[in-house]
């Protein structure tokens, strides 16, 4: 089994946010970019079980990006992937993102397709399922649990008010969340091993994007609690109407 792990590069969670050129870009300056955690956390250490238990023979990773995701990129590679292919392009549109790798992955004969269940930054959770309709593959999201034998992966999945398991053959295109597997911290030989391992820039297809940032804003500062008395039941419901604004 031949797995492909998608990776996207982020800011790391303790960036501070700011936006430039009247609010229509995000300020890069001095953020530190680190690897989505659903990709690397359970995507990226669910594929390295696989192959550690014998049942992949390689796992790729892949990103679309320009130069400056190569150390996010080379990071995925220190905890265990083989090769990594980064895509030379950039943009905040999913479909761009999912049409730039279904273009290089369709000829390669990939029959597991992992990704996380959203990146961190814009939280959109739709590159895995137009992914795999681009592929032509099946699609389970969300998925908490992953397992294969032979041709066949069961993966379980939480639903409302409970979970649920499915099957499905391969090849098939999967996102993940918390549950699929354990995060690892990369060792000082996969940190070494990774400067030699194969990262092969890929030349970006014609993609029409078809969607853009119109502008970015802040959300509101929080403010300060109010107290209401226990016996003013009143007061609390008149806020409630009219400064939280419950009906």
């Amino acid at each position: 089994m031949k797995i492909l792990v998608c990776i996207c590069p982020v800011p790391d969670t303790t960036t501070k946010i700011a936006f430039t050129d009247n609010n229509t870009n995000f300020n890069t300056q001095g953020v530190t970019y680190i690897i989505n955690p659903y990709d690397e956390w359970y995507s990226l250490v669910r594929a390295l079980e696989l192959k550690e238990a014998g049942v992949a023979t390689a796992v790729n990773l892949v990103t679309v990006g320009k130069a400056d995701a190569e150390p996010v990129i080379r990071k995925a590679l220190a905890l265990g992937g083989d090769e990594a292919i980064r895509i030379d392009t950039d943009s905040n549109d999913p479909y761009v993102i999912a049409a730039q790798i279904a273009e290089y992955a369709k000829s390669e004969g990939y029959n597991l397709v992992l990704c996380g269940k959203e990146s961190i930054d814009y939280n959109n959770g739709t590159v895995g399922g137009m992914l795999a309709e681009l592929l032509d593959m099946n699609y389970i999201g969300f998925a908490s649990k992953i397992d294969v034998a032979g041709s066949t992966v069961s993966v379980q999945r939480e639903i409302d008010g409970g979970e649920e398991t499915d099957a499905c053959d391969t090849p098939l295109v999967i996102s993940c969340q918390k549950g699929v597997a354990e995060a690892r911290i990369p060792n000082m030989r996969g940190i070494m091993a990774a400067r030699t391992k194969p990262l092969k820039v890929v030349a970006p297809a014609a993609i029409d994007t078809l969607a853009s940032v119109v502008s970015y804003e802040m959300p509101p500062a929080k403010t300060g609690v109010k107290m209401i008395a226990a016996d003013n039941m009143d007061e609390l419901v008149s806020l409630l109407h009219n400064e939280a604004k419950v009906i």
